[in-house]
């Protein structure tokens, strides 16, 4: 898909999270890992949340999880989003520890509190890939 065929908002890629986006495109959910204390975290920063270190590796994940929580909007408040009504945001706990925002595929109402989840990569243009996720059985 060409980036002017995607209506909705793209992220905006810096040095500080392109080993991310990166990661997507590959079909890596990477994140970074402290090289002191082990921590892994989300979203990217220049230094661990954890111990401060500025020694960290981008790790790659399972990208496995849980939904921690969620909402449904039923109301677009980006004109881009009025044929998705309604859509929702999921937060997932990452087998790993990190927790993400992504869109769940399915249905709405299967949305559920500690459902097990996988990452789909969703490409939106040729040069942003997505993270979603799907129900998965264990």
């Amino acid at each position: 898909m060409k980036e002017s065929e995607y209506q909705k908002p793209l992220p905006t890629i810096s040095s500080l999270n392109r080993p991310y986006w990166d990661g997507l495109r590959r079909r890596e959910l990477r994140l970074q890992k402290c090289v002191g204390c082990g921590l892994t975290w989300y979203p990217p920063a220049p230094l661990c949340p954890g111990c401060w270190s500025r020694k960290f590796v981008w790790t790659q994940l399972s990208g496995r999880g849980r939904i921690s929580s969620w909402v449904v909007f039923h109301q677009a408040y980006f004109r881009s989003y009025e044929a998705d009504i309604p859509y929702n945001v999921v937060e997932v706990e990452l087998d790993e520890g990190p927790r993400v925002l992504a869109n769940l595929l399915g249905a709405n109402s299967e949305i559920r509190y500690g459902m097990p989840v996988e990452i789909v990569f969703d490409d939106v243009t040729e040069e942003v890939t997505l993270a979603r996720f799907k129900p998965r059985t264990v």
